[in-house]
C-alpha cells in the first residue's frame, strides 16, 4: 500500500522506560515540556542495567512503566534536555526515533 504524502506527518517518537515509582515525576516533566498526549503502559518487565524486572514476581515486585509519545522535533529536544539529567534517578532508558504520524479519515458522524 502506498501512502499519499498528505496523509503522513513526520514526527519524533520517544519511548521511555522507567521505574514505575518515578512515573508521576516523569509525567510532570512531560507536562512542563508542553506534551499534549502520551501512552502509558504500567507493570512492564524486561532485562536491563538493573537486572531482570519481573512485575509478576510477588516476592520481589519490581515494575517498570513505558511512556510512548510522538511530537515535533523542537518539542522532542525540550523533552530530552529536561529528561536527560533525571533519567538516571528515574532508573531507565529513553529511545528517540523518527516516525510518521498517520492522518486518519475525517470523522463520519
Amino acid at each position: 500500500m502506498i501512502m499519499r504524502p498528505d496523509t503522513l506527518i513526520s514526527m519524533k517518537r520517544i519511548d521511555i522506560v522507567i521505574d514505575e515509582e518515578a512515573l508521576d515525576d516523569l509525567l510532570e516533566l512531560c507536562r512542563a515540556a508542553g506534551v499534549r498526549g502520551y501512552t502509558v503502559i504500567k507493570q512492564a518487565g524486561g532485562l536491563g542495567s538493573r537486572g531482570e524486572r519481573r512485575p509478576d514476581d510477588y516476592a520481589l515486585e519490581e515494575k517498570n512503566a513505558v511512556v510512548i509519545l510522538a511530537c515535533e522535533e523542537k518539542q522532542a529536544e525540550r523533552i530530552i534536555m529536561s529528561l536527560r539529567p533525571k533519567l538516571k534517578d528515574f532508573g531507565g532508558m529513553c529511545l528517540l526515533s523518527d516516525c510518521q504520524w498517520v492522518i486518519g479519515p475525517a470523522v463520519s458522524y
